[in-house]
């Protein structure tokens, strides 16, 4: 049987075969031309049945070799058999069937072999429950191909017929389908594999996508031998011996386009069906000449972003419906968990930076609201908004500027916001967005790279900082292990004399060395002191073992580096060989989510103290100095108004390029996005909110790059029916708004969830953030060209560049690109982070 590819009974009888590229004999497609020139070719046959379409096979053969009445009706006896077929079942029913008969004899190898029951009209048992009809495409139809060696013919007997509409023809298919074409081939004895093989090449060819279209298109049987000759001119032919012809060769991971392919066609219908081919190239072929049009300039003012409300406004009702889909519920999760971390580290470090002005209660609140606002009127609604790093560096220079010439932070900063969002209006009204079309690949990659390498860093380097918090005890030696102890001491710290009180005795002590196993007996009350209630006491810790928390440290380690690898492999489990397709697409959408409950179930079992994640639970100000509105003025100079201009230009350049940088790496072509883009009609609304989170003391917020491609990658489509040996095919993003909004929603009533969330390790969200930089940083294609460095010429993978650039340019082009990486990697890391944006 065939689909795209051929599956053949196994010697046994039991069991397909796994679907392999078939291998013909080219002679076989010489016997097949034969046959197409020499028998019988029926066009736009009007049957309703099989019976009517053997009746009219056996009556309109050609008269030079016109077959008696006794030969036509053995033929039509012989013709109207019920095939047998070979039933794909599901393993619960192979077990039954064990268990039933476990000795039962060996079947027929041949699946065409003949009973002696005729055909039905109607559906049988065995087509109903057979699941080969899942791998079946919707509105496919089916060929049968009959062939074999018959006692009582001397000459071989032919037949083509295509029937003018698909008609179902009862018990003669595997599974209830329509039936289109039919190819019959009966012959004399002794011939029956050369008969087999001119049948597997008609097979081939019914499924070759350009022969279809002939076939179905041909009006004359010179129309289907000149689409024969176009399949012959695109053979390839292997030699004898130089590979072994029982092998079966797998599926390729990919297939080219059949519309890069040149046929022969009818004459009077090539041309139309170039221009199909086209106009569908066209509806597929979105990415940079969409986005090209998107940016075109209108010479009116606002013209982009009218443009940008119109191409969104079709599909508005569309983004709340399209996300009625299991799969969104684990993009919802798994983003959440995600933004959560962030704003509770970004605030912590803005606490730091602007004397708690900004801590991790307004982070909560600014991206809460931020990111519903931009997500409910955005132009890309997949876009997660987020603090940056050069944000952060802004923040923390303008705070030292306000604190070194007396002025307010928050009121200073709050012009600076009105100033910002006013030259982004600017921007949007003079159509600004356009300069985004000049962005190559070498921009969006070395941006994404380093975006992805800092959350790479930046998780690594608080896992890292748990050794400070819970110190190893590199001194261990097991057998001091008596000597090592915690005491609640209420004595001056640091003053230890030879004559020491121990517990109300006087002790004297004239050996320092043994200080740790003698200093310090504590009274039965202390004993029981625990460390909380004995620093609240007054008291101090005391001995060799008060910072040792070893197992704190190890089980943190080994939590997050159990989170990225199950991650990791659980997203990849949709590949996998084991279990149904739609456990493995579970499985692998709801991958961040199982790795989350699994880690907190093992952190659970194991009672350790590990870091959690800590939210607000009270809806306040970090800093009770402040309040929830700012007011422009009262604390600073009339001139600050003025004055805020100056950095607020620096700061516009900044969020321009760092959000349209990530505008265009989202709407990259080979997302297949259908929606469209947004460009200004985002930048519209980064501006608008700058004015918001000005005014309340808020950060200020930008697309995240990483958390974003997180976000487009948990959203993925795919093909659901395939083929045998088809992969599965990347069909685009599911675009909508409203995984964005619940993100957001949750996030705001993230405050009333702190004693659930509060389970939460953070090394296993670190984890999370390690596996979300690498899957970022292995979607561009400079972690290839990396790879290539590494490896030998003849181990390379086939890659379409690498057929037409030298092999020198690209390592040229690599390091050039490493180079600039670097450089960026520097700026980032000084204070001069904040022109960091303009260097990409």
């Amino acid at each position: 049987r065939w689909i795209k590819f051929e599956e053949k009974v196994e010697d046994g009888g039991q069991r397909w075969s796994l679907p392999h590229v078939p291998a013909l004999p080219l002679h076989s497609l010489f016997q097949l031309r034969t046959c197409l020139q020499k028998g019988t070719v029926l066009l736009d046959l009007d049957a309703h049945s099989f019976k009517e379409i053997i009746d009219k096979v056996l009556s309109e053969h050609p008269e030079d070799t016109e077959l008696q009445p006794e030969l036509r009706e053995r033929l039509a006896a012989l013709l109207l058999c019920q095939p047998q077929h070979q039933t794909t079942k599901s393993l619960l029913w192979l077990l039954l069937e064990l268990s039933l008969s476990p000795c039962r004899g060996g079947h027929s190898t041949w699946p065409w072999l003949l009973h002696l029951q005729c055909i039905t009209t109607t559906s049988l048992p065995f087509q109903l429950r057979n699941k080969f009809k899942k791998k079946v495409p919707p509105g496919a139809e089916a060929a049968h191909i009959a062939v074999g060696e018959v006692e009582f013919l001397e000459k071989p007997f032919t037949a083509f017929v295509r029937l003018r509409r698909g008609v179902a023809l009862g018990s003669l298919a595997e599974v209830a389908l329509p039936s289109r074409f039919l190819f019959i081939l009966l012959g004399p004895q002794a011939k029956v594999k050369a008969y087999h093989e001119v049948g597997r090449a008609m097979a081939t060819l019914l499924t070759d996508e350009l022969f279809q279209r002939v076939a179905r298109q041909a009006e004359h049987r010179e129309d289907l031998i000149a689409g024969m000759e176009a399949f012959l001119d695109e053979l390839i032919v292997l030699p004898p011996r130089k590979w072994d012809s029982n092998a079966r060769i797998p599926p390729p991971s990919s297939l080219p386009s059949p519309h890069r392919r040149v046929t022969t066609l009818p004459s009077d219908k090539q041309w139309h069906s170039n221009r199909d081919m086209a106009a569908a190239g066209n509806r597929t072929g979105l990415g940079h000449s969409g986005s090209r049009e998107e940016l075109e300039r209108t010479g009116r003012l606002f013209g982009g972003l009218l443009k940008d409300i119109q191409r969104k406004a079709p599909w508005y009702r569309s983004d709340f419906s399209d996300a009625l889909h299991p799969q969104c519920l684990s993009a919802v999760l798994y983003i959440y968990l995600a933004t959560v971390t962030n704003a509770i580290t970004f605030g912590g470090m803005l606490g730091d930076a602007t004397a708690n002005m900004q801590g991790v209660m307004e982070s909560f609140v600014g991206t809460a609201f931020a990111g519903f606002i931009f997500c409910l009127f955005s132009g890309q609604p997949l876009t997660i908004l987020s603090s940056t790093g050069p944000i952060l560096v802004f923040e923390r220079l303008l705070f030292s500027f306000s604190q070194d010439h007396s002025l307010d932070y928050l009121e200073f900063r709050l012009w600076i916001g009105l100033w910002v969002a006013f030259f982004g209006m600017v921007l949007v009204a003079t159509e600004a967005s356009h300069l985004v079309r000049y962005f190559t690949r070498f921009t969006e990659e070395s941006f994404c790279a380093l975006i992805s390498l800092i959350f790479i860093y930046d998780s690594l380097k608080k896992m890292l900082s748990l050794a400070d918090t819970f110190p190893i005890n590199w001194q261990y030696h097991l057998d001091n292990v008596t000597s090592y102890s915690c005491i609640c001491n209420f004595s001056s710290p640091g003053r230890y004399s030879p004559c020491s009180w121990m517990g109300g005795y006087k002790v004297a002590l004239h050996d320092p060395s043994l200080l740790p196993a003698l200093f310090l007996q504590p009274s039965a009350a202390q004993e029981k002191l625990s460390r909380t209630q004995c620093l609240a006491q007054g008291g101090h810790l005391l001995g060799t073992s008060c910072q040792y928390v070893p197992d704190v440290t190890l089980i943190s380690f080994l939590l997050f580096g159990v989170t990225f690898l199950s991650c990791t492999a659980l997203k990849r489990f949709r590949s996998s060989r084991y279990f149904p397709v739609a456990v493995r697409k579970t499985v692998s959408d709801f991958a961040i989510i199982l790795t989350i409950l699994a880690s907190c179930a093992i952190d659970a079992t194991l009672g350790l103290e590990t870091p959690k994640l800590l939210v607000p639970n009270e809806l306040k100000p970090t800093n009770p100095g402040r309040g929830w509105i700012i007011f422009p003025f009262g604390l600073n100079p009339w001139w600050v108004c003025l004055v805020s201009a100056v950095p607020a230009v620096l700061v516009t350049i900044l969020i321009f390029m760092d959000q349209q940088i990530t505008a265009v790496i989202l709407n990259r072509r080979e997302y297949k996005l259908q929606k469209g883009a947004g460009f200004h009609l985002d930048l519209l609304c980064v501006s608008l909110l700058m004015v918001v989170t000005s005014v309340t003391g808020l950060p200020w917020y930008v697309s995240a790059t990483v958390i974003s491609l997180a976000h487009m990658e948990s959203l993925r489509k795919e093909s659901a029916t395939l083929a045998p040996g088809e992969h599965p095919e990347f069909l685009g993003i599911r675009e909508q708004r409203l995984t964005g909004l619940a993100v957001f929603i949750l996030m705001g009533i993230s405050i009333f969830m702190a004693p659930i969330l509060k389970h939460i390790p953070m090394p296993v969200l670190y984890g999370v953030f390690l596996h979300m930089g690498v899957a970022a940083l292995n979607s561009i294609q400079l972690t290839d060209r990396l790879r290539l460095l590494l490896m030998p010429a003849k181990h390379q993978p086939d890659f379409a560049y690498l057929r037409h650039v030298p092999l020198h340019r690209v390592h040229l082009f690599t390091l050039t690109q490493l180079l600039c990486l670097a450089l960026l990697w520097v700026i980032k890391s000084t204070m001069a982070a904040i022109i960091f944006p303009v260097m990409v």
